[in-house]
């Protein structure tokens, strides 16, 4: 493994690579940590800011998870990367139903051109709109300073187009790094920047086990004791191996290629392997069930607070906010609901089976015992169906870890987060697709992978 690392730069080219990336993600970080003027950062930093616990501190901490950003220090990359992550996810769903776009993008590079540059205008909307809501809580709040309190959504004019304009450009810029890590780095630049602001949490996670930590004698309240740390590594050990089985995991149909008659000689009859992802949509399912769950505590806070205490109507709303608070059964129940609508909702956008069997046809192979065409569609769908709720039911698994391990062991979010949920799938698939582009480059000049004579990183076949 060491000889490994130094055979990355012995290739000028790959140590220029990473190098670059380096330097990005470097900027990425100076920047995390510029503040926006005009906001009162003492205030925010002494626990005047959204609060753990409350449904705005848990969409605080989820926004902070999956978006590189960070809202409670309001920073000029508070926003994140998520617009970006958002219209793009807007631009892939639209162009499975606008035809317009679906034509687009099948024009090849000129099309995905085009809506790329469509996802960027679209970036730019979704930050503005971002920044207004946020900028007028934080002067609902009282986070900002009275000089700059106004008419305009509780700010002067010229301060609110500022602190717009200073959100909107941090959200563009990381866009920008994004781009320029693609062109000119390795690996995909908008995940490296997420996975950059998760792990910059953990030293905080270890250190607060390090000053937390109890190791002789009976631990005092809030406290770790020596047999809660021990199970602390084991659940991380176990959820990252985990993790990387559901990442790789890949059902493998065997395709035959036809056979071709040209003169005397006969060409193809190969048989080689259609690799089904057994988690087809990623993060996304976790992503879009943790956002969706975090609105119903609002909704019912918000009509808990203007119902009457002691009327029927309040000890609705009363019941509901606490039935669906992070960790409730109710809670973990719709969000395994959630995972499993999303999962197989994201495999019916993204997956197209009678696009794939076409695809198969036109090449001159296809499924033994299947006829080529709508028997071969329905028979990849059904397959791909199947191996969804396996892989479903892994995603939720490893989700809900983080919930249950805090609520048990009263463990803080900060340092349950890295026992699953998003923010570890995020950093084990990213960092498995960094690894095998480094490998690939090594391989391509004749060096040894990471795995030594034992091959490639390939994936795990369920």
């Amino acid at each position: 493994m060491f000889g490994t690392f130094l055979n990355i730069f012995k290739v000028p080219e790959l140590r220029n690579k990473i190098l670059f990336t380096i330097g990005m993600l470097a900027a990425y970080r100076i920047g995390f940590c510029v503040p926006v003027p005009g906001v009162d950062q003492v205030a925010m930093g002494a626990g005047g800011g959204p609060g753990g616990g409350s449904p705005i501190g848990d969409l605080m901490d989820y926004f902070q998870l999956f978006t590189g950003g960070n809202l409670r220090q309001s920073t000029i990359f508070g926003l994140g990367i998520m617009p970006y992550i958002s219209a793009s996810i807007i631009f892939q769903l639209l162009v499975t139903v606008v035809p317009s776009l679906e034509k687009l993008s099948q024009e090849g590079e000129t099309g995905r051109r085009k809506i790329q540059e469509y996802t960027r205008y679209a970036t730019v909307g979704l930050c503005i709109v971002n920044a207004v809501f946020w900028m007028r809580y934080l002067s609902t709040s009282n986070m900002i300073f009275q000089d700059y309190t106004g008419p305009w959504f509780g700010m002067t004019f010229t301060y609110m187009v500022m602190a717009i304009l200073v959100l909107t450009s941090g959200t563009v810029f990381l866009m920008w790094l994004g781009e320029q890590i693609d062109e000119y780095g390795i690996g995909n630049g908008i995940s490296l920047i997420i996975t950059a602001g998760i792990v910059a949490r953990l030293p905080d996670a270890i250190l607060y086990v390090v000053k937390n930590a109890s190791l002789r004698g009976t631990a005092a309240p809030g406290q770790m004791d020596a047999p809660k740390i021990l199970f602390l590594i084991i659940m991380f050990v176990g959820v990252v191996a985990g993790a990387i089985l559901i990442t790789q995991g890949q059902r493998r149909i065997p395709i035959q290629q036809a056979k071709q008659t040209r003169g005397r000689r006969v060409y193809g009859g190969q048989r080689h392997y259609l690799p089904l992802r057994v988690n087809h949509g990623g993060v996304m399912p976790i992503i879009f069930a943790s956002s969706m769950l975090i609105f119903p505590s609002i909704v019912f806070s918000m009509f808990r607070n203007i119902a009457t205490p002691g009327s029927w109507f309040f000890s609705i709303w009363d019941f509901l906010q606490g039935a669906f608070a992070t960790g409730q059964y109710l809670y973990v129940l719709a969000y395994v609901v959630a995972i499993y609508f999303f999962a197989y909702f994201w495999t019916t956008v993204q997956f197209r089976p009678k696009e794939m069997a076409n695809n198969l046809r036109d090449y001159g192979s296809f499924i033994p015992g299947l006829r080529p065409g709508k028997r071969t569609a329905d028979y990849l769908e059904r397959v791909m169906g199947r191996i969804t709720y396996v892989g479903a039911g892994f995603l939720a698994l490893i989700a809900i870890i983080p919930t249950l391990v805090a609520q048990s062991m009263s463990i803080p979010f900060i340092v349950s987060a890295f026992l699953g949920g998003t923010g570890l799938l995020i950093v084990v698939s990213v960092t498995l697709d960094l690894i095998q582009r480094i490998e690939a480059n090594l391989i391509m000049r004749n060096y040894k992978g990471f795995l030594g004579d034992a091959g490639p990183i390939k994936g795990a076949r369920s």
